[in-house]
């Protein structure tokens, strides 16, 4: 299978190079770096890897958000042929080691494969005060209990891998959220369109440097998105 790894990025300097050596070491996967026109050395650092052969960049031209980052991430693999699609955040939150795990439930059947933190009634994350914690389980908890998809432990997770039969299966063009919402959103729009989705343990990790892009609006999004679902024909 070829495979993709998209990493959306806007002013992460001080983590790019090191997600991207470390994906590299230990992966033979294509990866595409979706940059919302950084104001920092983002797309300078990511086109000093480009000699790789498997490293490449999509430049937008402001900050247009996760959601939309990755769509167009996926649509870019699609038009190249790539079969795997992996979600990964650019702040080194994660392990670049666990990629394999995913491939590991795709050759089982699984047609989206998303890495939990809270797998077995675990918790997985390192660096996060109580509030953090408690507000992401409170959002998992949320988000599944009004849709209807209690079995799914960690929604919000950004840690994640889809088919090319996923995406296609999805419609990323109905796919309307934005911020984390995204990630709920992809995971209720596959399920009920009968695509196999599973879970996997991972580590989470408080991202390396940089500040963080959580703000009022991704929240209310993620809040209003369960409604806004169920008042939808899916």
């Amino acid at each position: 299978m070829k495979a993709l790894v998209v990493i959306p990025t806007y002013n992460e300097a001080v983590n790019i190079g090191k997600i991207l050596s470390k994906t590299l070491e230990v992966t033979d996967n294509d990866i595409l770096v979706v940059d919302d026109n950084s104001s920092d050395a983002t797309r300078d650092i990511v086109k000093g890897f480009f000699g790789s052969g498997r490293v490449f960049i999509l430049e937008r031209p402001s900050k247009l958000g996760l959601g939309t980052a990755y769509v167009d991430g996926f649509r870019w693999g699609l038009q190249n042929g790539h079969d795997l699609f992996f979600e990964m955040d650019a702040d080194n939150s994660h392990n670049p080691e666990a990629l394999p795990y995913f491939v590991e439930k795709v050759k089982e059947g699984y047609d989206i494969v998303v890495g939990s933190r809270y797998l077995n009634h675990t918790i997985s994350v390192v660096g996060w005060d109580f509030h953090r914690l408690l507000m992401s389980k409170f959002g998992n908890w949320y988000a599944s209990t009004l849709l209807g998809i209690k079995q799914f432990t960690d929604l919000t997770s950004g840690y994640r891998c889809y088919t090319s039969k996923a995406l296609e299966a999805i419609e990323l063009g109905r796919v309307k959220s934005n911020g984390y919402a995204f990630q709920i959103e992809m995971v209720y729009r596959g399920y009920k369109r009968g695509l196999r989705v599973a879970e996997i343990p991972i580590i989470f990790y408080e991202r390396g440097g940089g500040g963080s892009k959580m703000s009022g609006h991704i929240v209310r999004e993620a809040v209003l998105l369960p409604f806004k679902l169920m008042l939808e024909r899916t």
